[in-house]
């Protein structure tokens, strides 16, 4: 539980709130570069401010305040230049730092204008936009595993959360919801559809799986990492469990993304919960799909992107699959969940450390101190969640669960089923199984 005051602190994100300058020492994902190729100027609100994504002419990318100084014209209707951004009122030209830089028809020379729209630093990596919208001199931008992964295609879905992104962010610190949310929901949802046994036939079914995550559990544990921290379940035997051992849950990448699935898995993904506002989140799913070596993923020249629908043409929330169910849990806690009011038990044991991790960043921001993942010289790729996969080891390819099987239906329980690039990526799962049997097959045969 906690104070009226201290849940302000943590999910406030506004200019001035501790918890938005926190927010503003980050590269904080703004939007799919390929929005921009289907349209070069993007009205984007983040951190509570409104602004103006635009790629000019040259391919430059600039992030300016939305309203033209002349006469306040949303420059969402702006006309991309070769160096930058006019207003289609007058043709006022302004370059990425914010700053007008011609007025036609004013004369000349013309007056300096001391006034400037809001600039933002923007980088383009993986397929992303990223803003940067702290002091500067700005850090480099990290180099994410799965932002570079080698031999992996990507698609990015996309969604506007209506609720503070703290809920969302809690949901990747609690490693026991799957039970439910996951499991007997899903289960009751396919129920009512009539779909149970056509969707949840297999034992591998996701519904299955996120069922037995409730049964045996012994204990929660969470330890911070260099980068957030990781957290799972510690189950017995003795308690109703298949076995005694630790499952380890999502990990955790302050300030707010999760990563599931290991890097270099057949499918792993970054969940990023952006703060729009106090009140709406832009949730990111990047989804990376990866090869062994011995298995060549197809060519990208873009990362597509998608939208997923949570709420059919009735209005009716889509619960099918497991990002859906997610959303509607965080949405139904409130636009900001009243945490002065809730009852924690055993299993929040992690919401707690990433409570405390988060307030701990923002105390080093309010003395001056550099927040964690900051990186003035980021390395060529950062691995989160420890060393990167070595593919000299056979049980590196066969871990995956039931998300190295999109190609046999299991596609279907994720959002991924509605991304552009879902029959690719069949296609290439069915290649890695096909290799994956030729290998086993080779291995028997030097061990006969």
């Amino acid at each position: 539980m906690l104070t009226k005051e201290q849940n302000e602190r943590l999910t406030s994100v506004g200019p001035g709130t501790p918890g938005g300058e926190l927010m503003r020492r980050y590269w904080l994902p703004i939007a799919p570069f390929a929005e921009l190729l289907e349209n070069p100027v993007k009205k984007v609100r983040i951190l509570g401010e409104d602004l103006t994504l635009y790629k000019d002419k040259s391919g430059n990318l600039g992030l300016i305040g939305d309203r033209c100084l002349h006469r306040n014209v949303d420059m969402k209707f702006g006309i991309p230049d070769e160096c930058g951004l006019r207003c289609p009122y007058h043709g006022w030209l302004y370059n990425e730092t914010g700053n007008c830089v011609e007025r036609p028809m004013e004369g000349a020379p013309q007056a300096e204008i001391k006034q400037k729209l809001k600039g933002y630093p923007v980088r383009e990596l993986g397929g992303l936009v990223f803003a940067y919208m702290g002091p500067l001199p700005a850090p480099d931008l990290p180099r994410w595993d799965l932002l570079v992964w080698p031999n992996a295609i990507r698609q990015i879905g996309i969604n506007i959360i209506d609720c503070n992104w703290l809920q969302c962010q809690e949901n990747t610190g609690d490693p026991t919801h799957s039970a439910w949310a996951h499991g007997h929901m899903f289960e009751y949802v396919l129920e009512k559809k009539g779909q149970l046994e056509d969707r949840s036939s297999d034992n591998m079914h996701t519904l299955h799986q996120r069922k037995r995550v409730g049964v045996g559990i012994k204990e929660i544990y969470a330890n911070q990492t260099e980068h957030g921290f990781r957290k799972g379940i510690r189950y017995s035997k003795a308690l109703g469990a298949d076995s005694d051992k630790d499952q380890e849950h999502s990990t955790v990448i302050f300030p707010f993304y999760t990563q599931t699935g290991k890097t270099g898995a057949t499918r792993s993904e970054y969940q990023i919960r952006v703060p729009i506002d106090d009140t709406h989140t832009y949730h990111i799913c990047y989804q990376a799909y990866s090869a062994p070596p011995g298995v060549e993923a197809p060519k990208q020249d873009v990362v597509p992107y998608y939208i997923p629908p949570t709420h059919d043409e009735k209005g009716e929330p889509i619960l099918d699959y497991v990002l859906a169910q997610d959303a509607i849990v965080w949405v139904a806690q409130g636009p900001i969940a009243d945490r002065t009011t809730e009852l924690l038990g055993r299993t929040d044991i992690p919401i707690v450390v990433l409570r405390r991790q988060l307030d701990e960043q923002i105390k080093r921001v309010e003395q001056g101190l550099e927040p964690m993942n900051l990186f003035w010289k980021s390395p060529d790729m950062i691995h989160p969640t420890g060393s990167p996969p070595d593919y000299s080891k056979p049980e590196t390819l066969i871990k995956h669960g039931f998300r190295r099987y999109y190609h046999k239906g299991f596609a279907n329980d994720d959002a991924d089923r509605y991304g552009p690039l879902i029959e690719t990526v069949k296609d290439l799962h069915r290649k890695i199984e096909e290799y994956d049997i030729k290998r086993a097959g080779q291995a028997a045969t030097e061990h006969a």
